[in-house]
């Protein structure tokens, strides 16, 4: 499967409706009985992972879910404990934290790549597994997502940032070097599972080479290893308003202009009739 066969965006997103309303439960659950959830994303470039953590971002209050997708370590954080720098963005009561990549680049980019040395990486495989025990015994929800995508829609997705001024950024020098490694990822991820997959803090793999899918089945294997969710709505007095609702009222500066909506949908319709002339005339 590649994205030319992926679901249309009217169907990705009535699939996503009832999902999106057991999140906001689940959320509310997390909140409300005061747990502490983690969400790793880990995968090949390209695969899905900001997108996917996108979707959970815009349904969640972002008071109660955070991002944590770190930099490069700096010179000191080189000398700390390797997982000293993760830890600090651990989940308080009542907070989903959602990785961009995680304590597992020590078993992927930086095994791949070479950032770290075979011993550092063997000493890491043997090392994550009681980290993750002690989140697990403290309470936390641990929940690890490993995407996963075939080479070639890979590089059609790197050829689209490529070609993309609103994607250029997401390039990197290591994007272009991995290009040659995919098959060294694969070992290190499998060395990964071996020594990472446990009873307390098991791996998930999804098929990410068609997004919009990959997100669908994430978010419902998510939600369905959680526990019952559903919690009544608590009752909010909302008494009616006392008077007549007020306009906004203007003094000192007044609103800008509103955005063009009518030449914004001329242009559309003209660049439309273009690219419609330009197709009759490659068909001719």
């Amino acid at each position: 499967m590649s994205d030319a066969d992926d679901l249309s965006e009217h169907q990705y997103n009535e699939l996503l409706k009832p999902l999106a309303a057991e999140l906001s439960g689940m959320a509310r659950w997390v909140w409300e009985t005061g747990q502490r959830m983690v969400v790793v994303f880990e995968g090949r470039d390209t695969a899905g992972k900001g997108g996917s953590i996108d979707m959970f971002a815009r349904l969640l209050n972002p008071r109660q879910c955070r991002v944590v997708a770190l930099p490069s370590p700096s010179e000191r954080e080189k000398t700390q404990w390797y997982f000293q720098r993760y830890i600090q963005h651990l989940p308080a009561r009542g907070e989903i934290v959602l990785f961009d990549r995680s304590w597992y680049n020590r078993a992927g980019v930086e095994k791949v790549m070479g950032f770290c040395t075979p011993d550092q990486t063997q000493d890491f495989l043997n090392a994550a597994p009681e980290f993750e025990r002690h989140l697990v015994d403290d309470g936390i929800l641990l929940f690890k997502y490993w995407l996963c995508c075939d080479q070639k829609v890979q590089e059609e997705r790197f050829e689209n940032r490529l070609n993309s001024p609103v994607k250029r950024w997401k390039l990197s020098p290591i994007d272009i070097q991995s290009r040659e490694h995919y098959d060294d990822y694969t070992e290190a991820r499998e060395l990964m599972l071996a020594a990472t997959h446990t009873d307390f803090a098991p791996w998930t793999l999804v098929d990410f080479n068609s997004q919009p899918l990959g997100r669908l089945t994430l978010l419902r294997d998510l939600l369905d290893r959680v526990p019952d969710t559903e919690l009544p709505l608590a009752e909010i007095p909302w008494p009616p308003l006392s008077h007549k609702p007020s306009k906004e009222r203007f003094g000192v500066l007044q609103p800008i202009p509103a955005y063009p909506v009518d030449a914004a949908e001329a242009a559309d319709d003209h660049d439309g009739e273009n690219h419609e002339k330009k197709k009759h005339r490659h068909d001719d």
